[in-house]
């Protein structure tokens, strides 16, 4: 088995490009940092999930900020939710997620105020202290970063995420929510990848060489 993930993001019900994402199928699995749907509940969210379990059955998914609360849920049942939960990657590796996105001027369906994020963040990074590494998904961008720039030089990210990867440094850190903001970017040792939306084709490698984790950001 082909020791990398792929990881997208953004989805927003446009499943159409998933079949172009080199490797999918071979991948060991797929990681989803939210925004299945364009917001949505359960019936649009299975159908984005039956979508990628085509193509790959492992999937580690959880919600953004335009995903209704109730797909939490059906993850949940599905046995993919990372949002405030931690799954295994490698016995060595874990994966954590934290979902939702900060405060917005859209009323969006999931927003959670910044603090809470951060309170989230610290609460399942401390389960996964039996791991060597972690890779963190969030949906919301850390603050000043290429990965929140709205493109013209206005930063729109977390300041919690921020301030959670300078105390922690995660090796990797996966997030969306700013589809104007593909890019990679780092925080001390911790590298930042914003895939951008999968219609615009993004889409993050992630490759594991015992506790090392390595990243890069591609198009299809």
């Amino acid at each position: 088995m082909s020791d990398y993930w792929i990881c997208i993001g953004d989805i927003h019900d446009e499943i159409a490009r998933l079949k172009d994402i080199p490797g999918l199928a071979q991948a060991r699995g797929v990681i989803i940092s939210g925004d299945l749907t364009m917001a949505k509940g359960t019936a649009a969210a299975r159908r984005v999930i039956d979508a990628v379990a085509e193509i790959n059955p492992v999937i580690y998914a959880q919600i953004g900020n335009m995903d209704k609360p109730e797909v939490t849920n059906f993850l949940q049942e599905q046995g993919c939710n990372i949002h405030r939960a931690v799954k295994e990657l490698t016995p060595s590796v874990a994966v954590m997620g934290v979902g939702t996105s900060g405060i917005t001027p859209f009323n969006t369906p999931s927003e959670t105020p910044d603090e809470k994020l951060g309170q989230w963040l610290e609460e399942t990074y401390a389960a996964t202290s039996q791991y060597n590494a972690t890779v963190v998904v969030v949906h919301d961008p850390p603050f000043d970063t290429h990965c929140d720039d709205l493109g013209n030089g206005v930063h729109v990210g977390s300041k919690a995420v921020r301030a959670f990867i300078e105390k922690h440094q995660p090796q990797l850190v996966l997030c969306g929510h700013i589809h104007e903001a593909r890019s990679v970017d780092s925080i001390g040792d911790t590298t930042i990848i914003n895939t951008g939306m999968l219609s615009a084709g993004g889409y993050a490698k992630v490759t594991l060489e015992g506790t090392t984790v390595r990243a890069e950001l591609l198009e299809m």
